[in-house]
């Protein structure tokens, strides 16, 4: 069964990850402040503790968890980097999350 609650905290949980590397590449990249780091580090340790209260087995959350970034991490290149997804963006994205639908929410026996 589809729930939209497991949908957000996965999006919130992929933000979480993606923040926590944006920041260190702004200063490795950018010349931005070290001090970048210190909020990437604690947006990654809630990455880690995000993942931790998905309800299923963290294997499938793992393997589930990786469409929503992808989808999560191009629209980021959209509206944080400013590039256009293209048309392939879009399509890996969409099969992606086809993959995250399908792993998390089919039917399972017991």
């Amino acid at each position: 069964m589809f729930e939209w609650k497991l949908v957000g905290l996965f999006v919130i949980t992929a933000i979480a990850e993606i923040v926590g590397c944006y920041l260190p590449y702004l200063w490795l990249n950018q010349n931005r402040s070290a001090w970048l780091l210190l909020p990437a580090a604690l947006s990654l340790a809630a990455f880690a503790w995000l993942l931790s209260l998905h309800p299923t087995a963290a294997g499938r959350v793992y393997a589930a968890y990786g469409g929503v970034y992808i989808g999560v991490a191009i629209l980021w290149l959209w509206l944080v980097d400013g590039i256009t997804p293209t048309r392939w963006d879009l399509l890996g994205s969409a099969v992606a999350l086809a993959g995250m639908a399908i792993i998390m929410f089919a039917p399972r026996s017991g």
